[in-house]
């Protein structure tokens, strides 16, 4: 994310006229001191929810149903690397009973945002808790052979510990879809029931994805994806692929002439046939580099956002992982 100093400053100058007092962070999935005293204040008696990105309003909605309003933070058709809350984005907290974002390192400025809010009813979950995270690369480059080299470069423009896609992995999608249950039973314990039995639906439709990944690409293990940018380590290390991102972390980093060139030698080293690109991301690299190689050229969504005509459609994190299957298979041959 560019100029976080200066940009925050701003919104922390804002916010300061509005909001008072401070939320103090600590460990575990709910933060002490935040635990939510009632619920309702949605005009129809509903649990409100702000999620942070589109995974996480996608998993509240399935596993609320009725019982819960949620609104997300990051618009719909927005890459969510590069999006900066703003302080009415941050005054939307005040209102919330709950706030769930997936952590890691995925938002970037949850920490600074959430120190400034009042709302003592206010319950937050980092929902990617539990989650066995993916530590991004560090060290000296003569520890790793040349394509780990590859893999890591430009994750040094990426100021997380971790790779924060962990939804990308079916199984890690569980898990924090549980987080969400069991948060909202201590928010609104009168339906705990309704919200167990919503997560043991969608953890049976993780489970189906989970064993149709794992079927479909049993024969796959040790073949490269040649991805828009390295979002997909966790269905990587899940199934046994392995990913070349033409950016790092962040689908914000623009890769330069001399990092193109060994993407390109290295799909021609791999015998790659197709380069995945985003939709919610130029995709003019992707395709000079598939040009320049001989490859076709396929969509590959990080699920970290959707526009709104996609969700408008219906289509959901399942439908969108299923499309990623079919993708991953066909470029796979």
């Amino acid at each position: 994310m560019k100029n976080n100093t200066s940009i925050f400053g701003k919104i922390k100058s804002c916010a300061a006229a509005l909001l008072s007092g401070a939320m103090i962070l600590a460990g575990g999935v709910l933060l002490p001191g935040c635990k939510a005293k009632g619920f309702g204040k949605d005009a129809q008696g509903k649990v409100k929810v702000l999620a942070s990105i589109y995974p996480m309003y996608d998993f509240v909605k399935r596993i609320g149903g009725d019982l819960v309003s949620v609104s997300m933070m990051v618009p719909a058709g927005t890459e969510p690397h590069a999006w900066e809350p703003s302080t009415r984005d941050m005054m939307q907290l005040e209102e919330a009973d709950l706030f769930v974002y997936s952590g890691a390192g995925m938002e970037t400025w949850a920490e600074d945002v959430l120190k400034g809010v009042q709302n003592k009813n206010l319950t937050v979950l980092e929902a990617s808790s539990g989650v066995e995270l993916i530590k991004l690369w560090e060290g000296d480059h003569d520890d790793h052979d040349e394509h780990e080299e590859h893999e890591h470069e430009g994750a040094g423009h990426y100021h997380g510990e971790y790779d924060p896609h962990v939804w990308l992995s079916p199984k890690n999608a569980a898990i924090e879809m549980k987080n969400i249950a069991e948060a909202l039973k201590k928010i609104d314990p009168a339906h705990a029931s309704d919200y167990d039995k919503n997560y043991q639906a969608a953890k049976d439709e993780c489970d189906k994805l989970d064993g149709e990944f794992a079927t479909a690409l049993a024969g796959a293990e040790g073949k490269y994806i040649v991805v828009a940018h390295e979002a997909y380590g966790y269905l990587c290390r899940e199934y046994g692929l392995k990913q070349l991102g033409i950016e790092g972390v962040s689908a914000d980093q623009e890769p330069d002439a001399a990092r193109m060139r060994e993407i390109i030698d290295l799909v021609a080293q791999y015998g790659v046939k197709c380069i995945f690109f985003e939709e919610l991301v130029n995709p003019k690299v992707a395709q000079t580099i598939a040009e320049e190689a001989g490859c076709s050229t396929q969509a590959l969504s990080p699920l970290d956002g959707l526009t709104q005509a996609d969700i408008d459609a219906g289509r959901d994190y399942f439908s969108v992982m299923q499309d990623n299957l079919a993708a991953i298979k066909k470029a796979l041959g």
